[in-house]
């Protein structure tokens, strides 16, 4: 049994279900992922699988990954991603993994990251509320106040201020699968994924 697969993030469409309601959909082209590594309970403390995703250039990996995957006779991958499993029957070294073992109305978790959007103010980062616009006020997007002066003395940790916003790692969960293309190695989600279209995505059973 899968219990995860890595995946690209395509862009958004709509599907239409049973009733006629449209429902907002993200495509993500999951798979196929190579087992290139099992780790069992005696050698690691712990069983999992771990497989690899699109194919890469020996340039841009380093020779300690490149040496891991020829070793056991895969090719050169660019991501690895690693999956606990109570057991490793049905998995060995070079398998694939696909699509296939996902169902319709399963539900999954999607790992990514953010769509980076650089260094924002307190307005768009935090969604502070702006300052008058007219009658002299020249304190239009201003954070404001950010502490008092003799006590503390100081900007409390963790206070709002402007900074970069996004790049983060986010996890969507719950997140309902509408279709499986098993042909082209598709999933469709309902709903928004983190990240941007081309982003790496981890997707795992709930």
């Amino acid at each position: 049994m899968t219990l995860g697969i890595l995946g690209t993030k395509l862009g958004m469409t709509q599907v239409f279900d049973d009733g006629g309601m449209a429902i907002p959909v993200t495509v993500i082209a999951a798979g196929p992922c190579t087992v290139t590594h099992l780790k069992t309970l005696r050698s690691h403390g712990y069983t999992a699988v771990q497989v690899g995703y699109m194919s890469a250039g020996k340039h841009t990996l380093n020779k300690s990954l490149c040496g891991h995957l020829l070793s056991v006779g895969c090719e050169l991958l660019r991501h690895l991603q690693e999956y606990r499993v109570q057991s490793l029957d049905g998995f060995s070294v070079g398998s694939v993994l696909s699509v296939r073992s996902f169902t319709p109305g399963s539900r999954v978790s999607v790992r990514g990251i953010t769509a980076g959007k650089g260094f924002s103010g307190t307005v768009k980062r935090h969604g502070f509320t702006r300052g008058p616009m007219t009658h002299g006020s020249k304190n239009h997007r201003e954070p404001g106040s950010i502490g008092q002066g003799t006590t503390p003395g100081r900007v409390y940790p963790g206070k709002r201020m402007a900074g970069r916003l996004g790049g983060q790692h986010r996890t969507v969960k719950n997140l309902m699968i509408m279709r499986v293309d098993e042909e082209h190695n598709l999933l469709l989600l309902k709903g928004a994924v983190p990240g941007k279209t081309g982003n790496l995505l981890n997707i795992t059973t709930c």
